[in-house]
């Protein structure tokens, strides 16, 4: 390489480089002819620069994204044909040299400048490394990098140390399945991969460290759907000698500085709005509401306690009031069908007249002292439309998926807000229908709100844990808790749920010996990476924010997986495949 030729990359060559003599190396992103003249635009990492020669056999036979290095002197455009669309717009590179340093097949199996829109997922995700060139896809990995960065800054700056667990672990029952690893070694026995490093984060406060954190991978065999992959990352961080508002004060930080420092979009400020997960499902019918929807669900079950309208009936019945709606008759039947689509067994509508009598089929079945009393619940006024759902155990769910259709029909979420929120106090336990047993509702390692004594006298469906979930715009951000850190308190919750000491000790081992050793009362949570940066960038999904990941069904087309093994390594870990 000749000295007097400098080193740059193709996004940064400007006018101060005007007259000097340059060495380029990228990717050919398009190649033209016009006239005498060869136009060429060479791309790397840092930008596009657009690349002219008179002579046109210097990129004969070279194909688009091929690299190439070339050699050339910098010159200004004329005022003309300067693009200001493009960074390194108003200078071109005169090229004398070029060197093909990998050649591309002439046919791409997509344009990758159109590759999100025009190619399906399954052929992005199979081209994953021509897909990354994709400017925009590119740029989500890097801004992926940037917020990691960031978070970290965070961390440190609050006193946490980051420590690295294990990723070959033992499997526990945690709430989803695990990927089991056959040993080699020891027949018939497995390792797994974490699903989180739940056990490590509370085995290292009993270590006497104060604050932990790491940026943790975690892995779960679970379907794939828009907001969940196989493999995920999250920030996981534990505190020892601290109560449940110590981690909002750490959780909140987090999020709004993360997401004021990323976005110009309005944060909601702190402290965050708590909703008990009980008021949660009442005026929202879910425990991740979208709070953006200002559309609030009524509880109606005790107003139609004595009604003659067959479908309410010993159901609960929830209602949703919306201010000044002119939509079409075939709009409300479109909102019937949805409900029917998603299991109602119809919708009930009311519209408000301009001298408040009420205008719908359930009307006639209506008594005064029911009309009354929604009149006076909903505080009811001319043009107001009252939607009501009724199911004896699917109401608050269906009224839920209600909110949430008729904010988008009706445009009535702001797009421009990130609206967090905490859920706190959910239910220690829930009833398993198919199994027909309680269980633990959320994670089992939570402390439960008046400890031993609670799990002693409470009824099982009234024991309420530190658990909390931090939610923004409807997706669960972070989940975390208050542990269970005393083994007597501990053995009690998991036998409410069907376990028996013997088993707390042989499959949680490790708390089970080292919380006889002093323990510190702990808490922690662990917000969703992914999902933060999925939200950051507006993506509808986080395949779009990691590098190499699965599709929705969990196939890995890039690298093949799963796959078959041979019978050697079966032999090696003692499996046999059955038929």
């Amino acid at each position: 390489m000749n000295n007097e030729y400098r080193n740059v990359y193709c996004g940064e060559v400007n006018e101060e480089y005007d007259g000097k003599e340059v060495r380029l190396a990228g990717w050919v992103n398009s190649i033209r002819k016009l006239g005498g003249l060869t136009f060429v635009t060479l791309r790397d990492e840092k930008g596009i620069v657009q690349l002219i020669t008179e002579d046109a056999t210097l990129f004969d036979g070279i194909n688009r994204e091929s690299t190439v290095t070339v050699k050339g002197t910098v010159r200004l455009r004329t005022p003309d044909m300067i693009n200001p669309n493009m960074k390194t717009g108003k200078i071109e590179v005169l090229v004398n040299e070029v060197e093909m340093l990998g050649e591309c097949e002439n046919v791409l199996p997509f344009e990758i400048a159109r590759s999100r829109e025009e190619a399906s997922e399954d052929i992005r995700l199979k081209y994953r490394y021509l897909d990354l060139r994709n400017p925009k896809v590119h740029d989500n990995i890097v801004f992926r990098s940037k917020v990691i960065d960031y978070i970290r800054s965070v961390m440190k700056a609050e006193d946490f140390t980051e420590i690295t667990t294990p990723i070959i672990t033992t499997s526990s029952p945690e709430g989803a399945r695990d990927f089991i690893i056959p040993s080699r070694r020891f027949k018939g026995k497995f390792y797994a991969l974490p699903q989180a490093p739940q056990i490590y984060k509370q085995l290292l406060m009993v270590s006497g460290f104060n604050r932990y954190f790491q940026i943790a991978p975690c892995f779960r065999d679970e379907d794939a759907r828009a907001d969940r992959t196989l493999e995920f990352y999250q920030l996981d961080l534990e505190m020892s000698f601290v109560t449940e508002e110590d981690v909002y004060q750490i959780g909140q930080k987090v999020f709004y500085d993360v997401f004021t420092h990323f976005s110009d979009k309005y944060v909601s400020p702190m402290p965050f709005r708590r909703i008990t997960f009980k008021d949660a499902m009442l005026k929202y019918g879910t425990d991740k509401p979208d709070l953006r929807n200002p559309l609030e669900i009524a509880e109606l079950t005790d107003i139609f306690k004595n009604t003659q309208f067959t479908p309410f009936v010993g159901s609960t019945v929830r209602g949703i009031k919306v201010e000044n709606i002119e939509k079409s008759n075939s709009w409300y039947k479109s909102m019937e069908d949805y409900m029917k689509e998603i299991g109602a067994a119809g919708l009930a509508y009311i519209k408000v007249n301009e001298d408040l009598t009420f205008k719908s089929s359930l009307d006639k079945f209506l008594t005064d002292e029911e009309r009354s009393a929604l009149k006076e619940r909903l505080s009811l006024k001319a043009g107001d439309v009252l939607f009501i759902v009724s199911d004896k155990k699917k109401a608050p769910k269906l009224a839920g998926q209600l909110r949430i259709k008729l904010g988008e029909e009706l445009d009535l979420i702001d797009k421009d807000r990130y609206e967090f929120c905490i859920i706190n106090d959910f239910p220690m336990y829930e009833y398993n229908e198919e199994d027909e047993k309680w269980d633990f509702g959320h994670n089992p390692f939570s402390m439960p709100k008046g400890g031993l004594e609670a799990l002693n006298n409470q009824n099982i469906e009234d024991i309420v844990a530190y658990q909390y979930d931090f939610v923004c715009n409807g997706y669960e951000m972070a989940s975390g808790a208050v542990r269970n850190h005393d083994i007597k308190t501990m053995v009690k919750a998991f036998e409410l749920a069907g376990y028996d000491e013997s088993i707390v000790e042989n499959k949680f081992r490790s708390l089970y010996t080292a919380f006889k050793y002093g323990a510190p009362p702990h808490a922690g949570m662990a917000p969703g990476i992914d999902r933060m940066i999925m939200l950051l960038l507006g993506e509808g999904n986080l395949r779009e924010v990691q590098v190499f990941p699965p599709n929705v069904s969990g196939v890995d087309n890039l690298m093949g997986g799963p796959s078959e093994v041979t019978e050697q390594q079966l032999r090696e870990t003692h499996i046999k495949i059955r038929d």
